[in-house]
Order: C-alpha cells, then sequence, then structure tokens
C-alpha cells in the first residue's frame, strides 16, 4: 500500500476542492475509528486471516474503483469502504502476529513489522509516484489492486493456526 495522499491527489486531480479532500479524509478516518472495534470483533468470532483476506478484497476493490471512478458518490462510497479495509486489517494484522511469536517476542515482531511497513509504504509510494508521472494516476491504482488480489490469494493459500488466547 501507498501512501494514502495518491488518494487525496485523485481527487483533486478530478477537480475537487480541497474542501472534499479534507472531508473524504475525515471520512475516511471515522469509518476507520467507528469500524475497528466491530471488525476487530468480527476476526475473533471468525479468525483473524479470513478479516484480512476480506479486507484485502475491499482494498483491492477499493484502489480499482480509484482507478476508473470520477465522480463525487464514487469517492465517497470508495473512502467509506477504504476505512473499512484499514478496519478490518490494521488492529487485525497485529493481533495475529501477536499471537504467531512467543510472548516474550511480542513487542519486537510488532516493532519489526511495524519498521518493514514503513520502509515498505516508502518504496511503494516511490513506484506509485513513478508510475502516476510516466504512466497514468490510473495505472497506480488498477497495480495496486493486482498486487493486493495476489497478496489475498496468497495469504489464503497459508496455512497456520491461531493461538487461542486464554481468559
Amino acid at each position: 500500500n501507498s501512501s494514502d495522499l495518491f488518494l487525496l491527489m485523485k481527487v483533486k486531480q478530478c477537480g475537487f476542492s480541497d474542501d472534499y479532500v479534507i472531508g473524504f479524509y475525515i471520512l475516511y478516518n471515522l469509518v476507520f475509528a467507528l469500524a475497528a472495534f466491530p471488525l476487530g470483533h468480527l476476526a475473533d468470532k471468525f479468525g483473524m486471516k479470513k478479516t484480512l483476506v476480506f479486507g484485502f478484497a475491499v482494498f483491492a476493490v477499493v484502489y480499482a474503483g480509484f482507478g476508473v471512478n470520477n465522480g463525487l458518490a464514487g469517492f465517497a462510497l470508495l473512502f467509506v469502504l477504504y476505512g473499512i479495509y484499514a478496519a478490518s486489517t490494521d488492529g487485525v494484522s497485529k493481533a495475529l502476529i501477536s499471537n504467531m511469536v512467543p510472548k516474550k517476542e511480542t513487542a519486537s515482531a510488532i516493532g519489526t513489522y511495524s519498521g518493514l511497513s514503513s520502509i515498505a509504504v516508502l518504496l511503494a509510494s516511490t513506484l506509485a509516484g513513478v508510475i502516476w508521472k510516466y504512466v497514468s494516476p490510473q495505472a497506480v491504482f488498477l497495480v495496486s489492486a493486482g498486487g493486493v488480489a495476489l497478496s489475498a490469494t496468497y495469504l489464503l493459500t497459508l496455512r497456520f493456526k491461531e493461538k487461542e488466547l486464554s481468559s
């Protein structure tokens, strides 16, 4: 995932005012905040891996949508869905990591994950910028949608058992 700035740049490129750009980002954050607990609860009930795959699928839809959408209602829906994606992957991915490593290594594992994620965002954003400039903004979103679809498919093939948390 590249920087969220690319989503906002797409809205701006389509001719919407700064007020809309800011409003859409607020909408995304509001949905993220409101959906995080319910999606975390669903992850506890149905499995973190399934929730992550769901989140990746939503991401693919969102980014494909950004690749083809230019309208106000479409952007509103896409930012709502982007909030759902974030809520279904952000905390859940860290919880899954904490369940996969020995308890005494949890902080190190999550710290490593966060550090590597930041480096990945930097690299993805650099690549997205190059694609935006030399190919097209639409290509940024379609390439990202395809990449996350492949990631979701790969995640589905992984076999691991989530630890049950004791009371």
